[in-house]
Parts: C-alpha cells; structure tokens; sequence
C-alpha cells in the first residue's frame, strides 16, 4: 500500500515538473528577463521583434518586457511558406512536421499586454520587412527553417543596435536547418554567440 501511494505521488511529481520545467522552456524566459533588464537599464535604442510567432507566447513575454518599445510580428499566420520548405528538402534537412497553421493574427493579439505596441507582418519574411527603416534592441528568430532563419539573421544583426540581442531558438533541437542557418551565418560574418541549456538550445548573439 504504501509503495502504490509512493509511486502515485511521484507519478504527479514527474508530471508537474514536466509541465512546469520542460513544456514552458524557463531556461529561455528567464534569460529573456535578464536581457529585458540589461536592455531597460542602458535604455538600449530600437524596437523589438519576433520572426516566427505562431500563437504568440514568447512574444507576449517580449511585449510584456518591453512596455515602451514596438514589437513587430513577422508571420505567415498560415505555416511555412512553400519557397522555404523547398530550400529545407533541397538541403536535405527534416521540416518539422507541425504545419504551424493552427493561428491567427487575433489569436496573437489577444495575448498581449500592450496589443498598441504591435506592428503585424503578415506574410513571407524578407519581403515583409523591405520598407520597414528600423533598428533593434531585441530579436527572436524562431521559424525553424534554413531559409528564414538566416536571412533574419543577415536582417536583424545588421540592424542591431549596440547592447541588443538576438535569441535563435532550436540550435539544438531536432530542426538541422536552425544549426546551419546560424552556423553559416557566425563564419561569414565573424560573429559569435552562445548556446543555452533551455529545452531546444536557443543561441544568443550580441553587440
């Protein structure tokens, strides 16, 4: 009797740690708040954005962080744009099998803290970001494939402003493309970044 209850009570416990710990990604939150908080302090210039938003839940923390920034959201709001996942088979990488589509644009908003601070892109990245004459304090990139993730890498940095950051999510999950489009990108331009401990290995660049 008493190892059934045993077993139960850990059962519950291996349960809530897993939601709590692995589902909601704290390594990542939390280095979201202390970079907000270094950010915030040096009164760093730019907006802030988030490429790949799908149902907007990191993005509603970066908007919940940065209070008097603009936050754009490029998104399909629709899964992966064809041309993208065209360059991912050709480079023999494995898409990811969630098709993303499950969104919208209302689903996002209604998440946020500060829904007046957002500036929706709607449709494939680069082309929604061409006439947008903007710096950055503050980037996610997470669109999980080669194609997108480099080319907001060669964006976003070069736009970058002095004490920013871009978060790259998935370095280390499942997604090769993610790996490549960074790796690529840190020869190129002789940049580094570090790898985090979070559940699918976001990097962090700097200037």
């Amino acid at each position: 009797m008493v190892n059934a209850i045993v077993r139960i009570i850990r059962g519950i416990f291996i349960a809530w740690f897993i939601k709590i710990f692995a589902t909601n990604d704290i390594v990542r939150y939390q280095m979201l708040a202390l970079v907000a908080e270094e950010i915030n302090g040096k009164k760093v210039r730019g907006c802030v954005a988030e490429l790949g938003v799908y149902k907007g839940d990191f993005a509603k923390r970066i908007n919940s962080h940065f209070p008097d920034k603009t936050l754009y959201l490029f998104d399909t709001f629709n899964g992966f744009d064809k041309r993208d996942v065209d360059i991912e088979r050709k480079l023999n990488n494995n898409a990811n099998e969630n098709d993303f589509t499950n969104s919208s644009v209302g689903l996002v908003l209604k998440k946020m803290k500060y829904p007046e601070n957002c500036i929706v892109q709607k449709g494939w990245f680069p082309e929604t970001a061409e006439h947008i004459e903007e710096t950055f304090a503050f980037v996610s990139i997470d669109a999980d494939l080669f194609e997108p993730i480099y080319q907001g890498l060669l964006y976003f940095y070069a736009r970058l402003e002095k004490g920013g950051y871009i978060f790259v999510h998935d370095y280390n999950g499942k997604l090769y493309g993610a790996k490549e489009a960074v790796q690529r990108f840190s020869e190129e331009h002789n940049v580094s970044y570090v790898p985090l401990s979070d559940l699918c290995g976001t990097v962090v660049f700097s200037k």
